[in-house]
């Protein structure tokens, strides 16, 4: 097969970092090609380079077996190189066709002449069997659906290469298995797919070889009907994986968190969630599901205190605390993981010991009488976390920038456990980070829940929902509408609830 992709001895270093080593990889023609590893592995700094969006140190990059030399990712587009973020870059107040054309011209889009992109857009629609309303706004669309708008608009720039990264992190089993479907009409009509995903079975499904970096370094391409998902997630990590202890139920009677008809009107006058009522008991796990905008972000949030509410209760340990502030809410024994680690729980400009104190300043052991922070408190605090959640970082001075998404990640839920909470609310605890971080948080949350922890678990991952949650809760159109068995259910069943399949 001709390649499509040759990265040689690819270098780049960052201060006391070194994000790629010497990484070399070839990706035939018209296939899908995975790559995988645990964060701070390199693989995000290798397809940033691919993309053009950072320069390597050494090395050099031959697309369609022409040498390329990309400073920016222009330079990338114009040799046929497409990337789909983890993130979607769509604008929700604007159509599907407003988004695909978005940047091409330099005159305003209110300007351009939409009616003559719609024949051209639709050809590649039906060249690559992807369907969609062209008129419909991005804010009606289902996650599925927005991804399939972002593939249509590198495609329609003429990407022959399409690099995806993490494309399942937010999609329920009836879109993964679409968008399958889709990748597999891609590569039949001879585009090229290079695959970044921590789902080792969702890999082994779709891709025909799988790369494995470790440490900044090319470990070893693999074909696809040669290996396992032990031995990949044992390439990956460097060693044995443990056995995952059974799930043991060890819920109480006692009632932490009780949810009563709470609702939610947008200033628009649209519904954001209607007479949600759950309970939340002493050491109990309970998982809330649900396709992104269904209302389950803003819930979560209006029991933090940060989402406005119209009408209901939020009583915590026997006290309603509608009327609390956050830090208030904070204060009295809930712990929060927000959903966005560098957006939403951490400076990413200050370092480790300083994103310990944030929202703690006013607690007894970093506060002194003169009303300053007591940091030498924090740097121990900080150096505990780092031990006990093996947060890999040359010391507490360093920025929270400089580390890998699943160093960060596991820094967030030390620091929000460290202080022993009541109740903690974990949006999206394991989303984007590797199998060797994701194991060792799913083992903390366990641990926490068997002495004596309330955990509110909000996960796009149904494999994590069903394998944490005690119970599971299912949002659709803003309203809670089944409660469920974990041990009883099956993604497949989980998504007909989560896409209103079910009822």
């Amino acid at each position: 097969m001709n390649l499509a992709i040759e990265i040689e001895n690819i270098t780049k270093t960052y201060p006391g970092v070194l994000a790629n080593s010497d990484v070399s990889i070839s990706v035939n023609s018209g296939s899908i090609h995975a790559i995988v590893g645990e964060n701070g592995a390199g693989k995000s700094t290798l397809m940033k380079i691919l993309y053009g969006m950072i320069k390597p140190d050494s090395g050099s990059i031959q697309i369609f077996e022409s040498n390329a030399n990309m400073s920016s990712p222009k330079d990338a587009i114009n040799l046929g190189i497409g990337m789909v973020h983890q993130h979607f870059m769509l604008a929700k107040n604007l159509t599907v066709l407003e988004n695909i054309i978005l940047g091409i011209d330099k005159p305003l889009l209110k300007n351009i002449k939409l009616s003559k992109y719609k024949s051209e857009i639709k050809k590649v629609m039906d060249l690559y069997s992807l369907n969609i309303n062209l008129n419909q706004y991005i804010d009606e669309l289902s996650v599925g659906e927005k991804q399939r708008v972002e593939i249509i608009k590198v495609l329609y720039r003429g990407a022959k290469i399409l690099i995806l990264d993490e494309p399942t992190a937010v999609l329920v089993p009836q879109e993964v298995k679409e968008l399958f479907k889709n990748l597999k009409e891609l590569k039949d009509k001879g585009v090229t797919i290079l695959f970044i995903s921590h789902k080792l079975d969702e890999v082994l499904e779709i891709a025909d070889e799988i790369s494995v970096m470790r440490s900044g370094q090319m470990i070893d391409t693999v074909m696809n009907n040669n290996v396992s998902k032990i031995q990949l997630a044992e390439m990956m990590i460097g060693k044995s994986l443990p056995t995952p202890p059974p799930r043991i139920t060890s819920s109480e009677d006692e009632e932490v968190l009780s949810i009563n008809n709470l609702s939610s009107i947008d200033e628009d006058g649209r519904t954001v969630f209607k007479n949600i009522t759950f309970k939340v008991h002493k050491s109990e796990i309970l998982g809330i599901a649900g396709v992104e905008g269904n209302g389950q972000k803003e819930v979560v949030e209006s029991i933090i205190g940060i989402h406005p509410l119209d009408t209901g209760e939020v009583v915590f340990r026997g006290e309603d605390i509608k009327k609390q502030s956050t830090r208030e809410r904070l204060e009295s024994g809930i712990s929060f993981i927000p959903e966005d680690r560098q957006l939403q729980a951490m400076i990413m400009d200050m370092n480790l010991t300083n994103n310990v104190i944030i929202g703690r300043q006013n607690i007894e052991k970093y506060k002194s009488s003169l009303g300053t922070v007591k940091t030498r408190n924090a740097a121990k605090e900080s150096e505990k976390i780092i031990s006990s959640f093996e947060v890999k970082t040359p010391s507490t001075n360093t920025l929270a920038t400089a580390l890998s998404g699943g160093n960060q990640q596991k820094f967030v839920v030390g620091r929000e456990l460290e202080d022993n909470p009541s109740l903690l609310i974990a949006s999206q605890p394991t989303r984007g980070i590797d199998i060797g971080a994701q194991s060792l948080i799913w083992e903390k949350l366990r641990n926490s829940r068997d002495e004596g922890l309330s955990v509110l678990l909000i996960s796009a991952d149904l494999e994590e929902l069903i394998g944490l949650s005690d119970r599971i809760i299912v949002f659709y159109q803003g309203k809670l509408v089944k409660e469920l068995d974990a041990d009883k259910v099956s993604p497949e069943d989980l998504g007909g609830y989560m896409t209103g399949l079910k009822k």
